[in-house]
């Protein structure tokens, strides 16, 4: 078990050789001459949600969110081993600003995590202000979005377009974001 005074030695010891300490979803800390300095980690975080089947296309879509300057969450890159992974796929989902379900064939027929991911992000977004936009379905191809999600959220398709479909993501996760701070800040 690691204990605090480990994790304290751990920290100043990457600070001392000039190397910057994340912590997911909070920020950084880097070596200063002075001392540290704790840069927390304003970026838009992104859950992405889809099928193992898609990851390739997923992974496109998670490189084009970091060069927009989101942080997107996948599970091939965030979970660790050893790491309680239902209870991070929660707290990811739950601390996120958008969560993105990834439609696909294989995703809408396969029956396990996406599945439960959706579930989870569905009933996260019930919490929400109702004009809230938190939930964003991506068609990655064509298929069938289901039905309770068709009915209640607009979808929008990565094709045969991509660029505009990426784009659209973006501008709606950014509208939400300064609504947010507007709201925040009253």
């Amino acid at each position: 078990m690691t204990t605090r005074s480990d994790l304290l030695r751990i920290l100043r010891h990457a600070l001392a050789a000039g190397k910057p300490v994340e912590i997911e979803g909070l920020g950084s800390f880097h070596a200063t001459p002075s001392g540290t300095r704790f840069e927390p980690d304003s970026r838009p975080q992104v859950f992405v949600a889809y099928a193992v089947e898609d990851l390739k296309q997923v992974r496109r879509l998670a490189k084009a969110l970091r060069a927009a300057g989101c942080a997107p969450w996948l599970d091939k890159e965030k979970l660790i081993p050893g790491q309680n992974w239902p209870r991070a796929i929660e707290r990811a989902i739950q601390t996120s600003d958008a969560f993105l379900a990834c439609f696909s064939p294989r995703s809408v027929a396969k029956r396990g995590q996406f599945q439960s991911e959706l579930r989870y992000a569905l009933d996260c977004a019930s919490h929400l202000p109702l004009d809230d936009v938190y939930l964003i379905p991506v068609r990655t191809e064509e298929c069938r979005v289901p039905a309770r999600v068709q009915r209640e959220f607009q979808y929008v398709d990565l094709f045969p377009d991509w660029d505009k479909g990426f784009h659209r993501i973006l501008a709606v996760m950014r509208q939400q974001l300064r609504a947010r701070g507007r709201r925040a800040a009253a």
